[in-house]
């Protein structure tokens, strides 16, 4: 999995503050590519995979995420997929009549996250209105996971060409203290991300002008790409849980089934015998 995207997690000296900067320009692209996202939903979608790369780095670097904004009224929904070697992947899940996928009132956000003992963590709190993907996103660590964070994330579009991506997390720690919580607060207050990545910054020097000024400490690295995670295996144990007489009616047709994975659009084949096999042993 080769990428040039970044994702850089760094501390202050006096422990008042977490940051974590990410790059993921390529990342995003190659994400959108894979999916029907159409120029409306593009945006929020290629925002939604930097903020689930993020939102892992943030509270479970080790552990996979995954976060889903649902469009107001249930219609169409959003998925971003963080895995902790740094895969990431989305689907892009239309309402009726392929309507772009709305974010303002009745719209919700899910985070799930597996737990060392390998349970779901999962939360669910309201889009605010007008909040976009990072309002959605700091919404939730306040409600669900009662930690205070400012989130930005942004894709920028030349059209429909994916000129940058990219995005950074701001946590509050218990140790911070008023003096450089107002100088913080000041400098988020007029950081605009968008010229950053106009930039063509990396994700160092993003962090380096999120922390100007102050001490601090670099406490982690990782790379990102878009990949996924689906493969033959797999598309035969979904099949092993349908139905024994459907598997029988695929088998009877004497044709090979041939399958498309929804995240990246891989094409499986699987061949009848494969099919009977699975009727001996399901």
């Amino acid at each position: 999995m080769s990428t040039s995207d970044r994702v850089l997690r760094a501390i202050t000296d006096d422990g008042a503050f977490r940051v974590i900067a990410a790059i993921t320009t390529e990342t995003v692209r190659a994400a959108i590519a894979s999916q029907p996202a159409g120029p409306t939903n593009a945006r929020p979608y290629g925002e939604l995979l930097t903020g689930a790369v993020l939102v892992r780095e943030a509270m479970a670097p080790d552990l996979r995420v995954q976060v889903v904004l649902r469009g107001e009224g249930g219609r169409g929904s959003l998925v971003a997929d963080s895995h902790p070697d740094g895969k990431t992947r989305g689907l892009v899940n239309f309402g009726q009549g392929a309507e772009p996928i709305r974010l303002g009132q009745g719209a919700l956000v899910q985070v799930m996250r597996t737990m060392p003992n390998r349970s779901l963590h999962e939360g669910i709190v309201a889009v605010p209105e007008g909040g976009g993907v990072s309002g959605a996103l700091m919404a939730y660590l306040a409600e669900s996971e009662q930690v205070a964070s400012v989130i930005a994330v942004s894709t920028l579009f030349d059209g429909s060409e994916l000129l940058a991506a990219g995005g950074f997390m701001v946590q509050l720690l218990p140790e911070v203290e008023r003096g450089p919580l107002m100088i913080m607060t000041t400098r988020l207050e007029d950081f605009q991300l968008d010229d950053f990545l106009r930039a063509g910054m990396t994700s160092e020097q993003l962090l380096a002008e999120l922390l100007h000024g102050m001490e601090w400490a670099r406490v982690g690295e990782s790379t990102v790409a878009f990949d996924c995670t689906c493969s033959q295996l797999k598309v035969l144990t979904s099949l092993a849980t349908i139905d024994r007489k459907e598997i029988a009616d695929m088998v009877s047709g004497g044709e090979p089934l041939e399958i498309s994975c929804d995240y990246c659009g891989k094409k499986y084949e699987v061949r009848p015998a494969e099919l009977t096999a699975l009727l001996a042993t399901s």
